[in-house]
């Protein structure tokens, strides 16, 4: 049976675990090469995808550097040839409900790295995918995307990759690049670790969902390998909540 994604090349960011760890070895067991992007070391993800017998490469990145995102990107393009896949997963949660609203600074981090980081990875990516005509770009929102929950940086960029989304889907979409965004709930990943430490913690955070449980980074990573293949070939400009219900209530 042919795989999904077989011959494509791919780029992850926030690769190095959680959503974007799964998601790049979905991806690579799918039949796509991967580059694998974190700040951190995402040599770990790479091991996986090598160990399954896939190809991918490591690369350190700090999505909020304009000049290291493009170099980035014109590299996996230098070594594979083309771009036909981006996730642009990497993200931060720095605050709360509780969080003053006079914390600035706080603000400013969050939405340097989950709106501007991912806006930045768009450019440097259609850069390369227009010129092809063809592409499939996914970014990484949040159910706090879609409603008022959180912190005001993580509320407000979350929205903000939403809107960026469809402003691309309709500039690209006559060029064959079809751009879309996942919104999870609460996943179990390294973010939310700390909140579900305790178990008052994780029955909160399950019962936030009709289905009442945590979701798992993986079934986010099959979404993704939906909006990434052919199977979604008429879809674009589209937040697909992967949320147990939560938008649902």
């Amino acid at each position: 049976m042919a795989r999904l994604l077989e011959n494509r090349i791919a780029f992850v960011t926030g690769g190095a675990g959680g959503i974007g760890a799964a998601t790049a070895i979905a991806f690579a067991a799918e039949g796509a090469k991967v580059a694998v992007a974190d700040l951190k070391d995402p040599e770990d993800t790479v091991r996986a995808i090598r160990d399954a017998g896939g190809e991918a490469y490591a690369l350190s990145l700090d999505v909020t550097d304009q000049a290291a995102v493009d170099a980035a990107v014109d590299g996996v393009v230098a070594k594979w040839g083309r771009l036909d896949i981006a996730f642009n997963n990497a993200g931060v949660s720095l605050e709360d409900y509780t969080t003053p609203w006079e914390s600035v600074e706080l603000y400013d981090r969050v939405v340097a790295v989950n709106q501007r980081g991912v806006m930045l990875c768009m450019a440097a990516e259609l850069r390369h995918m227009a010129p092809q005509k063809s592409g499939s770009i996914i970014n990484t929102a949040s159910v706090a995307g879609m409603v008022g929950l959180s912190g005001a940086g993580y509320c407000g960029s979350k929205h903000a990759v939403v809107g960026i989304t469809r402003s691309a889907a309709m500039r690209y979409a006559a060029e064959g690049i079809r751009v879309n965004c996942v919104c999870p709930g609460a996943i179990a990943t390294p973010m939310t670790e700390n909140e579900a430490m305790s178990e008052d913690a994780r029955a909160f955070m399950a019962q936030m969902h009709p289905m009442n449980r945590i979701g798992r980074a993986e079934e986010i990573a099959d979404g993704v390998v939906f909006l990434a293949s052919d199977k979604a070939s008429f879809i674009t400009g589209h937040p697909l909540a992967i949320d147990g219900g939560f938008l649902a209530r």
